[in-house]
């Protein structure tokens, strides 16, 4: 898969799903053409996609191996 050309940074990206949240470091790349904000590539995009599937099914355990997980309690 091509890579889009430009910067390579990391962002912070929030996940969020019914019993969790996760905050994860996501590439993304600031174009040559374009600096007003980061871009983020296909395949970035699709690993969002399966995190949040995780966060969707509660499953803490896989995702505290990408992030930092926050679970939601009640007071």
């Amino acid at each position: 898969m091509t890579q889009i050309p430009g910067k390579r940074i990391r962002v912070p990206k929030w996940i969020h799903g019914r019993l969790c949240v996760v905050r994860v470091e996501a590439e993304a790349v600031i174009l040559d053409a374009d600096t007003s904000e980061p871009c983020l590539e296909p395949a970035t995009l699709q690993w969002l996609d399966e995190l949040q599937e995780l966060a969707d099914d509660g499953d803490i355990d896989a995702l505290a191996k990408f992030g930092e997980v926050f679970v939601r309690r009640t007071a």
